[in-house]
């Protein structure tokens, strides 16, 4: 490993160029992650926030939340078999304010359960963001399709669906607004949930799928993450095989003294994880910082499991690049290596 020091303290430049990109592009990635995660929060906190569990939509619906309907009869069969499982259905619409100014939301109703906000007639529980368009508690809002008024009985935290913040209303009321008898979904607690004919089965993470745009948006920035996960690698590759080139003939008398080829790797892969240790600390710590400076209201979520995932990832894809450029060395042959570092 002192070899390995020497070196790099040597060509200090070299290493601190592969350094600032590996930083660089790890930095993005964490960058990315944060609001991938951020949006995911803010398309569909009201669905991740529910306990584990089983989720039924009408097995007509083609795995689409928005088509399915859920036959009276089958919703309170379940309802009876599972005392707590709800029965629930989201719309998108809005609501006006005393001032007349429209804010869109996304219209939840259920029946009576522990996971949702129990509303009465006329009442609305709304995501706390709308404070900061000015609705307190006891403001009147109405809908256009709702002929009475909605009074504000309280707030709930970080409660979003489809990017807009949720509104709890009572099944009568919402019935009236759209004008549909049946409920969309069933949502039964716990890992054990048994299957019914006319409807399909989904876990918490397969439900999400069946939100629109959801799968779409997470998929374009997944790809991207991975994207500059792989270009990390390359990076690691390239420069480790133009370097290795440039000391054949060092290696070459390496070997020719009794050095062993696992011991030049190790070489390689102290290098590679110096670099990489170095570039992911400045990184994590910088990301954690955007976390308090970022814009207020942008989507940022960064938990602690996709930083250690993605570090630990960084590390595998790094020692692989490394490891392929070092395919080389076994090929030296010292006398011809030694002839070549002289030329």
């Amino acid at each position: 490993m002192k070899i390995a020091w020497k070196e790099m303290r040597k060509n200090k430049t070299k290493f601190l160029i592969l350094g600032s990109i590996i930083f660089l592009v790890s930095f993005l990635t964490f960058i990315i992650s944060g609001l991938a995660n951020g949006l995911s929060q803010d398309n569909a906190a009201l669905i991740k926030d529910l306990p584990e569990g089983r989720f039924y939509l009408n097995e007509n619906a083609k795995q689409t939340y928005n088509l399915s309907k859920i036959d009276t009869g089958l919703q309170d069969e379940v309802l009876k078999e599972h005392p707590e499982a709800t029965a629930f259905s989201v719309q998108m619409g809005f609501v006006n304010d005393a001032e007349d100014k429209q804010h869109s939301v996304a219209f939840v109703t259920s029946t009576e359960s522990d996971v949702f906000e129990n509303v009465k007639e006329g009442e609305i529980v709304l995501d706390s963001s709308l404070k900061e368009d000015g609705i307190r508690v006891g403001d009147v809002l109405t809908n256009n399709q709702f002929s009475g008024e909605f009074v504000v009985k309280g707030f709930v935290d970080k409660k979003k669906y489809s990017h807009a913040p949720v509104a709890y209303i009572n099944i009568t009321n919402y019935q009236e607004m759209y004008r549909v008898m049946e409920m969309q979904t069933i949502f039964v607690p716990g890992k054990d949930a048994p299957a019914y004919n006319g409807l399909e089965s989904f876990s918490n993470k397969t439900f999400l799928n069946a939100i629109p745009s959801y799968s779409a948006e997470q998929m374009s920035l997944n790809m991207i993450i991975w994207f500059l996960v792989v270009i990390s690698g390359m990076l690691f590759a390239i420069f480790f095989y133009m370097m290795n080139v440039q000391k054949i003939g060092l290696y070459g008398i390496l070997k020719a003294i009794g050095m062993k080829t696992i011991a030049l790797f190790k070489m390689i892969w102290f290098q590679m994880i110096a670099i990489t240790l170095v570039a992911l600390a400045l990184s994590i710590g910088l990301s954690q910082l955007f976390n308090f400076v970022a814009p207020e209201g942008m989507p940022f979520h960064l938990t602690l499991d996709t930083v250690l995932m993605l570090s630990a990832v960084f590390l595998v894809v790094g020692f692989v690049g490394a490891t392929i450029s070092g395919f080389q060395i076994k090929k030296i042959e010292p006398l011809q290596a030694i002839q070549l570092g002289e030329m």
